[in-house]
């Protein structure tokens, strides 16, 4: 059920509001979403719709509590992937260590830092989008619409001045050759 505010807008039903802050706390607390609808008598659907609402909306004290812990675990991945990063990694081929001479030294393997390095950027990715940094920008097709119809007008009326103007010159008196000393 929707409710019209006095704004005018509907706003959502109390219930389902308080509906999204459970299903995000325990969402927080690390539960599926099938033991949140489970819990809450929703489709398992509804329950992630409900947590995403719930981070969205103005309930932020369990939105809030799920980034953090998003944050977290995600911050300890990322410390996980700098350790595989920091270790010396041995080419192994048929259960023994690759040296490139007998009795030399191992030889190094360097996909695991580039896998662990790959694994860093998704985390810094994934991070980002949780912080909202790399939100895209929207510009609806009325306001770039109007934006070419400004321009187009402008251009129309320099245009109309230039043909206004039988000798040429600029009614300011200064010229096109004095446009390229302005500040």
């Amino acid at each position: 059920m929707s409710i019209r505010g006095g704004d005018g807008r509907y706003d959502r039903d109390p219930d389902v509001a308080l509906r999204d802050a459970r299903a995000c706390e325990m969402r927080a607390r690390n539960m599926p979403y099938s033991e949140i609808a489970a819990e809450l008598g929703i489709s398992k659907s509804q329950a992630w719709e409900g947590v995403q609402r719930a981070l969205a909306d103005t309930v932020r004290e369990p939105a809030d509590d799920v980034r953090r812990l998003e944050l977290l675990r995600l911050d300890e991945l990322a410390r996980a992937a700098r350790e595989v990063m920091g270790a010396t990694h041995y080419v192994v081929s048929q259960g023994k260590v690759v040296r490139l001479t007998r009795g030399g030294a191992p030889l190094e393997d360097d996909g695991p830092v580039l896998a662990a390095i790959d694994r860093l950027l998704k985390i810094q990715e994934r991070r980002a989008r949780l912080l909202g940094l790399d939100s895209p920008q929207r510009v609806s097709i009325e306001a770039q619409q109007l934006g070419d119809e400004v321009r187009g007008l402008i251009a129309a009326l320099l245009a109309g001045d230039q043909e206004d103007d039988p000798d040429g010159e600029d009614d300011d008196g200064l010229g096109d050759d004095d446009e390229s000393d302005a500040p």
